[in-house]
C-alpha cells in the first residue's frame, strides 16, 4: 500500500501538494506514482518565475520504465525548484514527500488548492486504479 501523508493535498495526476506557512506550495509526484514508474534517472522541473494554469505540464520525470509529465495543479509561478535532483533524480524513489520534491509554487488564486484531493480522496483513486 502507498504511503498518502494526512497533512497534504493531491491531485488526481498523482502529484502531492502541501501548503507552506509563508503561502507556497510544495509539489512533487506522490509515493504511488514514483513506484509504479520505478527507479528515477532525470527530472526535468520548470524554470524559477515561470507561470503555469492549473493542468499545465510543468515538469517530467524520467524512470528506467517510462517518461511522464509533471501537471501543475493550481494556477501560480514558479518560486522555486529542486535543483539536487539534477544529481540525484533517485531522492523521488527514496524520499518522495521530503528530499524528493519538486518544485514549489505562489498560486494566483489560493482558493483553487480547495479544488484539490484530499488524502482519502486520492486513496480512492488508487484504488480505482489498481482494479
Amino acid at each position: 500500500m502507498s504511503n498518502v501523508p494526512d497533512n497534504l493535498k493531491y491531485t488526481k495526476t498523482h502529484e502531492w501538494i502541501r501548503q507552506e506557512s509563508d503561502g507556497t506550495l510544495t509539489i512533487g509526484v506522490t509515493d504511488h506514482a514514483q513506484g509504479l514508474l520505478g527507479d528515477m534517472v532525470f527530472v526535468e522541473v520548470p524554470d524559477v518565475d515561470a507561470n503555469f494554469n492549473s493542468g499545465d505540464d510543468c515538469a517530467v520525470v524520467e524512470s528506467v520504465k517510462a517518461a511522464s509529465d509533471v501537471y501543475c495543479p493550481v494556477s501560480g509561478e514558479i518560486t522555486e525548484t529542486n535543483e539536487a535532483l539534477a544529481d540525484t533524480p533517485e531522492m523521488v524513489n527514496n524520499d518522495p514527500f521530503g528530499d524528493g520534491w519538486l518544485f514549489k509554487l505562489r498560486p494566483t488564486d489560493p482558493n483553487e488548492i480547495s479544488t484539490l484531493l484530499d488524502a482519502n480522496g486520492y486513496q480512492e483513486i488508487i484504488a480505482e486504479d489498481s482494479h
